[in-house]
């Protein structure tokens, strides 16, 4: 059965609703790099994607090994991010139920519930990605420039990994890689924080690049 909430929050502010289609998946194992693949395997299925203005994919989250897979576990999903309108939702009704090969791997898509976006005053990506930026600051200079365009308010921060470095990111499109950083950005109000999620930053978005999520709740404690 197909769930629906639609939340109130955007429509006060003024903005056009987004909400998430979020499947289930079942399977045991992906690339850990499974962006570029995972949008082709959708596009196969559903050839319209390419034309939606709008359409977010984010990568579906597992246990890495450490060894270039993750794991899957009962938690993980597909999410779509995309406008609250029920034709571009119709067009990626088909994926329920259907098998998707990634590479050596293959996952079965669940039923989509759909759910609205709700604001929260910090928000991550995994990877940011902005073309002819590959360093720190310069990186940095050109999110804070996106942030301001879309007159978001918000403290922008590259976290660090376990070396004390920003921590810089790569995805492979087919034969080459495209390298962005990890991004936080705090201190959001709930019209800045719903505004972000909808439109994120940078590039390759229906490759899990530039969409911004609520921490998950294990990770909430440490930022606050």
């Amino acid at each position: 059965m197909l769930m629906t909430e639609q939340g109130s929050t955007s429509r006060e502010l003024g903005l056009l609703p987004y909400v998430e289609l979020s499947f289930g998946v079942i399977g045991q194992t992906l690339p850990a790099d499974h962006g570029y693949g995972l949008y082709s395997a959708i596009a196969h299925l559903c050839p319209e994607i390419h034309e939606q203005e709008g359409v977010s994919i984010q990568t579906i989250s597992g246990k890495p090994d450490g060894e270039g897979r993750i794991y899957l576990s009962r938690q993980s999903r597909l999410k779509i991010r995309l406008p609250y309108e029920p034709a571009k939702i119709s067009l990626l009704l088909p994926l329920a139920g259907q098998l998707l090969t990634i590479g050596k791997h293959e996952i079965q898509l669940g039923i989509p519930q759909i759910f609205p976006l709700y604001p929260v005053d910090k928000l991550r990506s995994r990877i940011v990605t902005i073309k002819k930026f590959q360093e720190p600051e310069p990186f940095k200079e050109a999110a804070q420039r996106q942030l301001d365009a879309l007159g978001i308010q918000g403290n922008l921060i590259l976290p660090l990994n376990e070396t004390g470095e920003p921590s810089r990111k790569a995805i492979k499109i087919k034969t080459y890689s495209v390298v962005g950083f990890s991004l936080m950005v705090t201190d959001l109000n709930d019209e800045d924080s719903l505004k972000l999620q909808a439109f994120g930053l940078g590039g390759k978005h229906r490759m899990g690049c530039g969409v911004f999520s609520p921490f998950p709740r294990r990770a909430r404690s440490v930022y606050e």
